[in-house]
């Protein structure tokens, strides 16, 4: 069938990301995580001490729904919170936390090669910095 919608960019930015999420979420899965959870603890590991306010900004994601995703990974011992000031709690990956995101990596990693090897070779080195252009605020080519 003739598909007239595949001309709109943002319509083919929405089928690529829910194809190629689809099939992250399902290998992340076999570790038993979300694609969140995986996000959520690379960041932390990346900065510990991180606030659950600002790893919630920098994923975008609602209070709201930061409360069940850190409950569910501290659940599963794999973060845990201590004190940063008088006021904020830190988050940081417990030794199985790190564990995990090494797996997760790992996951990631090979998801991702596979992904770019599926982008004709004279593309690769545009597509990322191409997407990035469509989400981050300040890109520094403006």
């Amino acid at each position: 069938m003739d598909d007239p919608l595949i001309r709109f960019p943002g319509y083919s930015l929405r089928r690529a990301a829910n194809a190629t999420g689809a099939e992250l979420a399902g290998r992340l899965a076999e570790l038993g995580l979300r694609q969140a959870d995986a996000s959520a603890m690379l960041l932390i590991g990346t900065h510990p001490d991180i606030t659950a306010s600002a790893l919630g900004r920098q994923l975008d994601i609602q209070r709201a729904n930061m409360v069940p995703l850190l409950k569910r990974l501290e659940s599963e011992g794999l973060i845990e919170r201590h004190a940063i000031d008088g006021k904020s709690q830190g988050l940081v990956l417990t030794a199985q936390g790190r564990k995990m995101r090494d797996k997760a990596l790992h996951v990631i990693e090979t998801f991702e090669a596979e992904l770019l090897s599926r982008v004709p070779a004279r593309h690769r080195d545009h597509l990322l910095p191409a997407l990035n252009a469509l989400w981050v605020v300040d890109n520094g080519d403006q």
